[in-house]
């Protein structure tokens, strides 16, 4: 037999609602009123056989617009990037790939200390004092961090630049209604938070000041003079960071953040359809038994053996819930163990010319679009992302590019009304001078 499952046959139902006492389906839904119950046929295609299905499925797949097949510029929080081949390898061993939380040490040593070496790499590139075991994304990480931040300073409201991912910003107002938190936007300027804007809405109530570095138009944030005025009023300052970016900027422990959170994607994990990801939460030592999510600990046993254990645990499972600072119960244990080979496999010398690349081919696509006339908005130092203005709807300009098998960037108008015709360009290491240069011929008729 070559079904993927078991299917269930009438004799499994007829035993099922024998166990139960029913003598039908219908009287299993016997509690629900009659008169909101679906009545009539669902509108839906008759079901096909096997092979036709995954047929027809298969070619609705072939449809979509693949970086195996397409140039892609599109960045935006979800990058094309190089991944070791190692790395599916590793992950894919069934001691990984199906473990689950790593509850009982003296069987899960592997798990533990993937685990560990994960929190170890965050801190390197951070300058941080201690990293969790990982969170479900960078946008929750960055929320959870408002929450820490709150709650340790006992006051009620945060300040996120605007040019932090518009999607980080709705998850943290959803937490924050929660909290009752008051979330206030610093403006930006020339691409980056508005110092000047910040201190103007700096005061003894705000717990927390958020950035993102580089941010999400890709500018390079000014964290030495954002330091200075979140801790004089003493808030916690909130830094959410490209860890690739971090192989070659300064790490905002550096600059004196509290917390810095973040997406590992750029390690190890495909862009896919958007996720799954993985994110990262490293703090002070200060902070580290405020932490959402757990720790793994290195140690050793009775007989001085390295070992390592689950560790500093504070959520509500563990503790008294009243106590819990967070209601994280899980991670992304395996695509932290993605990210963490990936480092691995790169190290400290292949992260740095990576993050040198993605540098030095934004900037090469920039000037190139410089030369041929097109407005690039912000002149600031940027990483690996930057905006350029158009005479057309965005959405115009990429329906043209993927007639060419080329992925344009991202429409900033969605999320940004002022930038109406503005697209966020993504240009990582993959790219190539041919491909970057046709790219820039292809947009030729469309700016200003």
């Amino acid at each position: 037999m070559k079904h993927r499952y078991l299917p269930m046959t009438d004799k499994d139902r007829k035993a099922m609602l024998e166990a139960v006492g029913a003598a039908s389906v219908d009287e299993l839904f016997s509690d629900i009123p009659e008169q909101v119950r679906f009545k009539g046929e669902y509108q839906i295609k008759k079901a096909k056989s096997e092979s036709a299905l995954l047929k027809e499925l298969t070619q609705l797949a072939a449809k979509n617009a693949d970086l195996r097949t397409n140039t892609s510029f599109l960045g935006a929080g979800v990058y094309d990037h190089y991944i070791p081949v190692i790395v599916d390898h590793v992950i894919s061993r069934s001691e990984f790939y199906t473990a689950y939380t790593p509850y009982q040490p003296e069987i899960s040593q592997g798990e533990l200390q993937a685990i560990f070496e994960f929190q170890t790499m965050i801190c390197e590139l951070t300058g941080m004092d201690v990293a969790n075991s990982s969170m479900y994304d960078g946008g929750t990480a960055l929320a959870e961090a408002a929450m820490l931040a709150a709650g340790h300073t006992r006051r009620k409201k945060v300040l996120v630049s605007s040019a932090v991912h518009p999607e980080s910003k709705e998850v943290l107002n959803t937490y924050a209604k929660g909290q009752r938190l008051e979330v206030v936007e610093i403006p930006y300027k020339n691409g980056v938070t508005d110092v000047a804007a910040l201190q103007e809405l700096m005061n003894e109530d705000v717990a927390a000041v958020i950035v993102q570095y580089p941010n999400f138009f890709g500018g390079i944030e000014p964290l030495k003079e954002i330091e200075q005025l979140t801790h004089k009023e003493k808030s916690l300052l909130v830094v959410s960071s490209s860890p690739l970016a971090l192989g070659i900027l300064t790490p905002p422990g550096q600059f004196g953040a509290d917390i810095v959170v973040g997406d590992t994607q750029v390690f190890g994990i495909p862009t896919a359809f958007g996720g799954p990801h993985c994110g990262y939460f490293a703090v002070t030592s200060k902070l580290m038994r405020k932490i959402p999510g757990r720790l793994v600990g290195q140690t050793v046993d009775e007989e001085g053996r390295r070992g390592f254990v689950l560790t500093l645990q504070a959520r509500e499972q563990h503790i008294r819930r009243d106590k819990a600072t967070s209601n994280i119960c899980s991670n992304q244990a395996l695509n932290a163990l993605a990210s963490s080979v990936a480092m691995t496999a790169l190290g400290k010398k292949g992260i740095r010319e990576m993050a040198a690349a993605n540098i030095q081919k934004a900037n090469y696509a920039k000037n190139m679009l410089k030369a041929q006339g097109a407005e690039i908005v912000f002149e600031v130092p940027t990483f690996n992302e930057f905006v350029v203005k158009f005479s057309k709807p965005v959405k115009e300009v990429n329906q043209q590019l993927l007639a060419k098998n080329i992925i344009g960037g991202y429409d900033l108008g969605r999320d940004f009304p002022e930038l109406a015709n503005h697209m966020l360009v993504a240009v990582t290491e993959l790219r190539t001078k041919d491909e970057i240069d046709t790219f820039v011929t292809e947009l030729g008729d469309y700016h200003e």
